[in-house]
């Protein structure tokens, strides 16, 4: 493990005004977006969407990352440039979605554990040749009367220490994304005392076997109220809920924080960034790692329009834009 080269990767990954843009959605989820939108979801109409994606002009003005599927990493323009070649190009670092997707946790209805820990190293070494410099691995906790369990949450704790000591000692950095779901009619302070428990049971257990703090990034989801609960939260609160959450239950030798979007609106996801940056100095750099918060915008126009490429780009470099400015505070939103 060469942990100079994993503090350098995180330094570039979180340093201030960029982010990380997650274009690592699996078929399923993929196939569902477009579904929607009346695209089909076949490898090509796939591998052009991320071409847009990935050929913005600019875009690594406000971008440092982003993680790719297995699926794209191994796909070309259709200039016949590798997309790797065409981030490594502007400086962007590539990382990939290495996690297998969930799994019924056995024993415990309702809840799941992450799958892919089989041949990881064997990916992770084939990955890295290449052009993968991080990585991520998602686990899901949904908020009920009984879950998340305290066996679940110590499960996963558990995979994601294999996770992340296999990324190491490969000189990748591992993104932990222990996602808390938005599903659900929580209060706002449930899903506090959920979050702080299982960042706790994470942080005990990567500490434990001696992960290298410095060289990992949480990926986390803020404290809300599920989308269905009358509790119905203002950015204030959810900025101060949330940093005192990651404050008190994060240790502040991590290389970084980075939100995933989870469900909110995508304002609501800009403007709760842009509120905790504006609420004082911080243990850790802070910053985004949206998927469909950036990427809506782009995807629909894309998706009416698919010969007008440039103008679903310009979209996509406005979102990033404002999640830029939201992640040193000097957003303004416009209604």
């Amino acid at each position: 493990m060469n942990t100079d080269k994993l503090k350098e990767t995180v330094a570039r990954l979180v340093k201030p005004p960029k982010g990380i843009l997650a274009i690592d959605e699996s078929f399923n989820t993929c196939g569902e977006r477009f579904l929607k939108l009346g695209v089909p979801n076949i490898e090509d109409k796939r591998r052009e969407y991320r071409e847009l994606l990935i050929t913005a002009p600019k875009i690594e003005k406000y971008i440092s990352g982003y993680i790719l599927f297995d699926e794209t990493i191994n796909q070309e323009t259709v200039a016949g440039k590798s997309f790797v070649s065409v981030l490594q190009s502007k400086g962007i670092e590539v990382g990939i979605k290495v996690d297998a997707g969930t799994t019924n946790f056995s024993g415990h209805e309702g809840e799941k554990i992450t799958k892919g820990l089989d041949g990881l190293e064997k990916r992770l070494k084939e990955y890295k040749e290449l052009g993968a410099t991080f990585a991520k691995w998602r686990a899901v906790y949904r908020i009920g009367v009984n879950t998340p369990s305290f066996d679940c949450m110590e499960k996963n704790a558990e995979i994601f220490v294999k996770y992340a000591i296999l990324c190491q000692k490969n000189d990748i950095v591992p993104i932990v994304e222990p996602e808390i779901l938005i599903d659900g009619n929580h209060t706002i302070e449930k899903c506090y005392q959920v979050t702080a428990r299982n960042l706790d049971m994470v942080f005990s257990k990567l500490r434990s076997a001696n992960v290298f703090m410095p060289g990992i990034i949480l990926k986390t989801s803020m404290v809300l109220s599920g989308k269905d609960s009358r509790d119905k939260s203002f950015t204030e609160k959810i900025a101060e809920i949330t940093l005192k959450c990651l404050k008190e239950h994060v240790p502040a030798d991590i290389g970084g924080i980075v939100f995933l979007s989870g469900g909110q609106a995508d304002a609501d996801a800009t403007m709760n960034i842009n509120e905790m940056h504006k609420m004082g100095d911080l243990p850790w750099p802070l910053t985004f790692s949206y998927g469909r918060a950036i990427q809506n915008p782009a995807l629909e126009s894309w998706a009416k329009n698919p010969a007008d490429v440039s103008g679903a780009q310009k979209l996509l470099l406005q979102a990033a834009k404002n999640n830029s400015l939201a992640s040193t505070g000097e957003y303004k939103y416009k209604a």
